[in-house]
Formats: C-alpha cells, structure tokens, sequence
C-alpha cells in the first residue's frame, strides 16, 4: 500500500502520470466518429414503409433545396413541397431544419467514416517495392532507380484514388455542407460540433499519412499534424466550392490535391538513366 502511496505521489509530482492519462483520454475521444444527434429530441422512427419512404424523401428534398438555397434561404414549407409532402409531414420527422441538417450531416459521417483510408499495394514491380529502401533514395543503381519511380507513380495513384473515393462520396450531401458551413458561421452549438468534426477527420488523415510515411523515399522529421491539418481545411474548402464547378474543374482541383498532398510526404524520385550504349 505503501509503495501505490508513494507512486501516486511521484506521478502527481512530476505531472508524468496524469498527463499520460488525459493525452490517451483525448487520443481516444478526437479518433471517435462525432455523434451529431447525441441530445438530440428527434421524433421517433417508426417501421413503417411509408413513414420511412416520406423520411428518405425529405433528406432528398433537404438536400437539393439546402443546395439551392443555402441554410438561411431554404424553408421548411420548399423542403416539404420538394418532398411532396405536406408540412405537417415535415414535422413527423424533424422538429426543425437545423434538426434535419444534423441528421444530413451525421449521414455524411457515418458514410466517411466506413471508406477504408489505406493505400493500395504498388502493382508495379511489388518484390522490389516491399524490400527495404536503401540508405540513400537517389542510390545510383538504375535498377532501383526505375522500381522506385515506379512505386512512386502508383503511390500518386493510391493518394488520387482515396481522394476521388472519399469525394464521390461527399458529392451527395454538396448541399448539407453548404448549409451546414453557413450555419455553424452564427450558432455556437454548431461551431462546437464543426470543431469536433474536423478534429476527428484531421485524425484520419494523420493516421493515412502515417501509413505512407512507412514507404520508400518518404520525408522524414514531418509534420504529420500540421500537414493533415493543412489538407483537411483544403479538403472541405473545396467541398464548399464543388456546386459551381464543372466535372472537369473538380477533377483538376482533385488531381492538384493529389499531387500537393504527394510531395508533402515524399521526395521527387530519381529518374532512371539512360542506359549507355557500348
């Protein structure tokens, strides 16, 4: 007992042990998807198919008049028309706008937090790839050379692919995260809730960074906070200008992403040499 005493009185002394508690408490909490409809007093759910049809029917209608509209703009009496439903149906289902916002929301959570964020395995040349690198990234071996060019084109691929997945996903709820970046600007309660979200993806984008530092030709001594910090507010600054770009316009910001996020983590590869003729 004596020595649990003394050990208890040496953590608190020097601060170690309780420090270490709460950094694991925080790890833990920000590395939890938020729950945005915890507290929430949201009318019951009922099994009935067409209950839940005219439900699924509003967060479609909420969805295209929040991007038509934005969230000031958009009433509740458009989203009930949109739906084909009369206001009072509204009310079966959502107590407010802001109340169906959150619902919108917390779907886009749930669908992002279900994308498996791992890169895929180069295709291109795998035994040479999955051997360690040598001490030096630009060795003057052609043969490395080429493998490791190789690998990292796949690994652009890999990033550009995780990003298109995460999008496409995003792309269906474009008119909830414009309503919801409009309002979160003037409700404190959605500010909070906003700060939580970003905290939890800027988490899942450290850990995918961490994953990718594992590779060839990977910078060290990175800032893989501040580097995910930096592409999540690219990422949902894009999200919020995607309804007035083109197809072709998105792609290229996804691809100039891609690229920003690719030299963020790794060194330009050496180019293979010429082979020299004899």
């Amino acid at each position: 007992m004596d020595h649990l005493v003394l050990r208890g009185c040496l953590a608190r002394r020097d601060g170690s042990g309780s420090e270490a508690v709460l950094k694991s408490r925080q790890r833990r909490r920000s590395s939890r998807r938020p729950n945005l409809l915890k507290g929430e007093d949201l009318p019951p759910e009922t099994v009935q198919q067409r209950s839940r049809d005219n439900r699924a029917r509003l967060k479609a209608a909420g969805l295209a008049v929040f991007s038509e509209k934005g969230y000031q703009g958009a009433a509740i009496k458009d989203i009930a028309k949109r739906a084909r439903l009369a206001i009072g149906g509204f009310y079966l289902h959502f107590h407010s706008k802001r109340q169906l916002l959150l619902v919108l929301m917390d779907d886009l959570l749930q669908g992002l937090s279900q994308i498996t964020l791992a890169p895929s395995s180069p295709s291109a040349d795998r035994d040479t790839a999955s051997r360690p690198a040598p001490k030096s990234p630009f060795t003057p071996q052609s043969k490395w050379r080429g493998a490791s060019h190789r690998a990292s084109t796949d690994v652009r691929a890999a990033i550009g692919g995780l990003l298109t997945r995460a999008f496409s996903h995003d792309l269906r709820y474009l008119g909830a995260c414009r309503a919801w970046q409009e309002a979160a600007l003037c409700n404190h309660d959605l500010t909070r809730k906003q700060i939580h979200i970003q905290s939890w993806t800027t988490n899942r984008i450290a850990e995918l960074f961490r994953t990718f530092q594992q590779l060839p030709n990977a910078r060290v001594n990175l800032d893989i906070r501040g580097l995910a910090q930096a592409m999540d507010q690219l990422f949902w600054s894009l999200l919020s200008q995607a309804t007035r770009l083109s197809k072709s316009q998105l792609r290229q910001r996804l691809d100039s992403l891609a690229d920003l996020i690719f030299h963020g983590l790794f060194r330009d590869p050496a180019k293979p040499s010429p082979t020299k003729r004899r």
